[in-house]
């Protein structure tokens, strides 16, 4: 079994952004709703993903997975809208395309409301950039409600978590055949952040550990689904024995398709981001953990801070932005720990 580390979570792609992947010493990409994929047709076209790949392997780079398809092409699945038959359609072809250009990792979130934030310029350790939650804020708004994967539909009625789970079963009922039909994973990220509460009217459903087993019943435990265990989001929900409990249950049976590797101090209802290390989690019996559990795949940097002379590594996606102090601090650390572990 391997651990590998991809350069993750890439949102605009260019030459700066494939010599920062080679200077650090890596060999593969992981994209999130990447500008080269505009998907105006309402799905990833068999064309715009061949000239992605292209110029990956033109640069050297392994493609290790996309995620998150733009938000126009989702947000009637999400909330079990009329267009989602259509909405559907385009994402079994998504998919389709996907495998016809050798991309078989499909990362997806469940969250009508996006990901959300009450302060996305909290202090961390020396003063670096960090975002942070307290539920007690949330009705002043997402700090995220400006971020480019925030719905911009009026959410009309609420969400309630009965509905959301139905919607969630439509939207595997809908795609996981074709999934298994050609050979490509389906990812799913847990609530960020794990509260029972609805945020902006919207419920959430994959808050806890044993939510996300759900989710994998509901998905019939089919090989062709996989949890994206973001560690950030479950540390959010539990620390160090939430993740414990999520690798114990997913990594043997072979349902963790891959990890963002980011960590919180506190739990729901109020946490702040910050460097690994300092966090709930310990990142070496983490990784050891995952290895020993038998996951097979890669790992990526998530959410750095924002250090100092580094642009906003949030917000501002460019890659002046996304090259960053705080980013090749993740990443080194996370290849320290695996060379000190003989992993990898």
């Amino acid at each position: 079994m391997t651990v590998r580390l991809s350069l993750g979570h890439i949102d605009v792609y260019d030459g700066r952004v494939a010599a920062f992947a080679h200077q650090l010493g890596l060999t593969g990409v992981q994209f999130h709703t990447p500008d080269l994929l505009p998907g105006e047709a309402g799905h990833w076209s068999l064309d715009e993903l061949r000239r992605l790949r292209e110029r990956c392997d033109a640069d050297g780079l392994r493609i290790d997975g996309l995620e998150n398809v733009p938000t126009a092409h989702m947000w009637q699945i999400h909330r079990g809208l009329p267009g989602r038959d259509r909405q559907l359609e385009n994402y079994r072809k998504t998919v389709r395309n996907m495998a016809a250009v050798g991309i078989d990792v499909l990362g997806y979130h469940f969250m009508p409301t996006y990901v959300w934030r009450t302060d996305m310029a909290a202090r961390g350790r020396g003063g670096a950039r960090v975002t942070a939650f307290d539920l007690d804020a949330a009705d002043a708004g997402n700090s995220l409600a400006a971020y480019r994967l925030s719905p911009v539909e009026p959410l009309g009625e609420p969400l309630d978590a009965e509905r959301m789970w139905a919607n969630h079963q439509y939207f595997l009922d809908a795609v996981l055949p074709v999934a298994e039909e050609v050979g490509v994973r389906l990812a799913l990220h847990p609530d960020d952040p794990p509260v029972d509460t609805r945020l902006g009217g919207a419920a959430r459903i994959f808050t806890t550990p044993a939510a996300l087993v759900r989710a994998r019943e509901q998905a019939g435990r089919s090989p062709a689904w996989g949890l994206d265990l973001c560690l950030g989001t479950v540390s959010e929900m539990g620390g160090q024995a939430a993740v414990d409990e999520v690798i114990d249950t997913f990594g043997p049976a072979g349902a963790i398709a891959y990890v963002h590797f980011r960590d919180v101090q506190d739990t729901v209802p109020s946490f702040r981001e910050c460097f690994l290390g300092e966090g709930n989690l310990d990142p070496a019996r983490v990784v050891r953990k995952l290895h020993e559990a038998g996951f097979d795949g890669f790992l990526i940097d998530d959410h750095v801070p924002a250090m100092e002379g580094d642009l906003d590594t949030w917000m501002d996606i460019s890659s002046a932005a996304y090259t960053s102090r705080g980013r090749a601090h993740a990443i080194g650390y996370l290849q320290g720990v695996l060379r000190a572990l003989g992993i990898g």
